[in-house]
């Protein structure tokens, strides 16, 4: 794996010529770059999947929302 561009931050900014460094030479070092490389891509995928799942839970309970006024409308329209 080549080195995993989740690590360019802000928060590691000032240490990424040493992280370049640590993740060349020293396994352990890496095989955690890499483990947060993958989580946080997770991390980004999850977040997406939550706002498009909002934005649809939204349009359904707004549809929803709608179609109870239509039958309400329509029970008084026919009991008149």
């Amino acid at each position: 794996m080549s080195f995993p561009k989740e690590l360019y931050s802000e928060k590691f900014a000032e240490y990424m010529d040493s992280i370049k460094i640590l993740y060349l030479v020293d396994d352990s070092f890496k095989k955690i770059c890499e483990e947060y490389a993958t989580v946080k891509v997770d991390v980004k995928k999850i977040k997406k999947k939550i706002k498009k799942d909002f934005r649809e839970r939204l349009k359904s309970e707004n549809l929803c929302a709608e179609l109870e006024e239509e039958i309400l409308f329509y029970l008084i329209k026919t009991m008149e």
